[in-house]
C-alpha cells in the first residue's frame, strides 16, 4: 500500500508539526491492514474504508498535539484502548514515550499484542482489565504525564477511571464529541474531588470529516483520595456529581 504524500492524512498531520517517516507511514498501513483483518472476525470498529480509518481514527487520535506538548511527555497510559485508539497512533508518531494499553476485553488485548509486533514497536506494553482495579495498584496508581482516553463513558465517569493514574502536575485528555457542553459541566465537581482541574477545552471540527471534536484537558493538581475509584462496576452505575 502505497501512500500519497500528498493524502488528506498527510496534509493534516503537517498542519499539527508532524512529519511522518516512511518507516512510520509503512506502520500505519500495516496498522490499518491488520485492523481490517482482524475485524472481520471480530468487533473493532465500523469505520474500515482505508481514507475514513485514516482521517477518523488515526488523525483524531493525534489531535491530542493541540493541547499536550507530546515531546516533554514521558509516560502515557491509554484507558479502555479498544482497538489502540488514541495509543497506538501516538506511540508511532512518538516512539520514545513509554505506553500502557488497558482494555477489559482479552480478544481486543490479543490483537494489540498483534500491532504492537507487527509494527515492532517498543516501550509499550498491554494490560487486561478494568480500570478501577488497576488505578488501586502502587505501580501505576498516580504515575503518568498523560492518561488518555477515547472511550464512549460519561465525563465524571471516566474521571473516576482516568484521573487516578495521573501524577500531580500530569493531565488527563477526553476525547469526547462537539456537543458535550453539558456533559463537561457536569463533570466538574467529580473532577475535583479526584484531585484535578479543568484546565482547557478544545472544540473544532476533525478537517476533511463531519466530525465534532472536545478535548478535555485536566490537570491533575492533587492527590486523588484513597476511595477512588470506587469497586469495579459502582463509576459507571453511580457516577460522582
Amino acid at each position: 500500500m502505497n501512500r500519497d504524500r500528498n493524502s488528506r492524512f498527510d496534509q493534516n498531520l503537517i498542519g499539527f508539526g508532524i512529519h511522518l517517516t516512511e518507516v512510520q507511514r509503512e506502520q500505519f498501513d500495516r496498522y490499518y491492514e491488520l485492523l481490517t483483518e482482524w475485524n472481520s472476525v471480530m468487533n473493532l470498529t465500523a469505520i474500515t474504508d482505508y481514507d475514513e480509518v485514516n482521517l477518523k481514527h488515526f488523525t483524531d487520535s493525534l489531535t491530542v498535539v493541540r493541547l499536550i506538548d507530546m515531546d516533554r511527555i514521558e509516560s502515557m497510559i491509554d484507558i479502555g484502548t479498544g482497538a489502540g485508539f488514541p495509543g497506538i497512533p501516538l506511540k508511532i508518531v512518538y516512539p520514545d514515550i513509554e505506553i500502557v494499553l488497558l482494555d477489559s476485553l482479552n480478544k481486543r488485548i490479543r490483537f494489540l499484542n498483534e500491532v504492537i509486533a507487527e509494527l515492532g514497536l517498543t516501550k509499550i506494553v498491554t494490560l487486561h482489565g478494568r480500570a478501577e482495579d488497576y488505578a488501586k495498584k502502587p505501580e501505576y496508581r498516580e504515575k503518568f504525564d498523560l492518561v488518555v482516553s477515547r472511550a464512549v463513558a460519561n465525563l465524571s465517569t471516566l474521571s473516576e477511571y482516568c484521573i487516578p493514574f495521573a501524577k500531580k502536575g500530569g493531565s488527563f485528555v477526553s476525547y469526547k464529541s462537539g456537543n458535550s457542553d453539558d456533559e463537561i459541566y457536569s463533570a466538574e465537581h467529580a473532577v475535583n474531588i479526584l484531585g484535578g482541574r479543568i484546565s482547557e477545552i478544545d472544540k473544532f471540527q476533525l478537517a476533511g470529516t463531519d466530525m465534532g471534536r472536545s478535548l478535555v484537558r485536566i490537570e491533575k493538581v492533587k492527590p486523588t483520595p484513597k476511595k477512588y475509584p470506587r469497586k469495579a462496576g459502582v463509576p459507571g452505575k453511580e457516577p460522582l456529581s
